[in-house]
């Protein structure tokens, strides 16, 4: 009896070892590959930091592969090839512009590698083929830059009490300001001043605005003004012309013709004359103002310069003037005519 129980239990134990020793080659089949087919793919680095044969590959997230081999180049300067082992079904997405990182999992997990998928028009890399590689960032170099931002900050604290030491003893502009009561009360009254002079100079520009504004009314008035003394000048001239009026009525008949009438011309003509030069006076403080640099920055400012809608507006005044002007100038030939006329009868 006893020993058909050691037969049993020697069964047992036979099993179960048959059991561990074929789910640990199974698991050690899955995490290599073992079972599945794979192809290789190689990439460099200067500095693997830490990273470990057997180490997973991963490919967006998902374990595809593993490290089957880590040795130094001996034709290069110390650069470490990496061989990689990776499933077949995966291949497609490899491409030569793929890029490889080491990367850690956790904060302070396990060395893993991460391949980055390469684009669409790139070409498959092939079983044994090189794929480029991103150096990682060591923790070394990491401590050393926080270093020389630390120290950068201690300097910059530093500098910034001396400074506010310095002010505290009224050294320097800032401090001398800060610390002088004279000083303070000076710029107290520059800044009163200022205000005053921004206030005049706003008075200034409110009344620029005014003259502005009845600028184009005066000029109206002036047009009507010329416009009635030219139609006035034509109605003289048509009623002369045509033997009407006291005036008319001489000059028909030669022998009337005294200096008297002479006179009225002479005095006709010197009120067109005036209209006139009244007229040209005021087209000319015109041109003037709009070419002034005082009203030229006034309408700069709001936007009336380079033919806005006011330029326009003054340069037809203008034309209208100049228009009257000529319109003048005939009348006041014609005038002259009929006085040289008066003159010889």
């Amino acid at each position: 009896m006893e020993k058909k129980m050691s037969t049993v239990r020697l069964g047992i134990f036979i099993f179960l070892g048959a059991v561990l020793l074929i789910g640990s080659i199974m698991l050690i089949g899955n995490k290599e590959s073992m079972f599945t087919p794979t192809f290789d793919v190689y990439t460099y680095f200067e500095n693997i930091e830490g990273l470990r044969s057997g180490a997973a590959v991963r490919l967006s997230g998902i374990s595809v592969g593993s490290i089957s081999d880590i040795r130094i180049d001996p034709n290069s300067k110390g650069k470490v090839i990496i061989k990689m082992r990776l499933n077949s079904d995966i291949q497609k997405f490899i491409k030569t512009d793929s890029k490889a990182s080491i990367e850690t999992e956790g904060l302070v997990g396990n060395k893993v590698v991460v391949i980055r998928v390469g684009s669409a028009g790139a070409q498959q890399v092939s079983d044994g083929g090189f794929i480029q590689s991103i150096e990682p960032l060591g923790f070394a170099a990491i401590i050393a830059e926080t270093q020389g931002i630390m120290e950068y900050t201690k300097e910059m604290t530093r500098n910034l009490s001396e400074i506010v030491a310095k002010v505290n003893e009224g050294e320097g502009s800032i401090g001398k300001l800060i610390n002088r009561d004279d000083l303070y009360q000076n710029t107290n009254r520059l800044i009163i001043t200022a205000d005053k002079s921004l206030q005049a100079i706003s008075y200034k520009l409110d009344t620029l605005t005014y003259i502005i504004n009845t600028m184009g009314s005066s000029a109206q008035s002036i047009l009507v003004t010329a416009d009635s003394v030219v139609a006035r000048v034509d109605n003289l001239l048509a009623r002369m012309q045509g033997g009407e009026g006291l005036i008319g009525s001489l000059m028909a008949d030669s022998s009337k013709i005294n200096k008297q009438v002479a006179e009225v011309f002479h005095n006709i003509i010197k009120i067109t004359e005036e209209t006139k030069a009244g007229a040209e006076k005021f087209a000319e403080n015109m041109e003037a103002l709009k070419r002034n640099w005082l009203f030229k920055s006034y309408f700069e400012e709001r936007g009336y310069y380079d033919k806005t809608d006011y330029e326009q507006k003054l340069e037809n005044y203008i034309e209208q003037i100049n228009t009257r002007l000529f319109r003048l100038d005939e009348k006041i030939n014609e005038l002259k005519a009929l006085e040289k006329k008066v003159q010889s009868k």
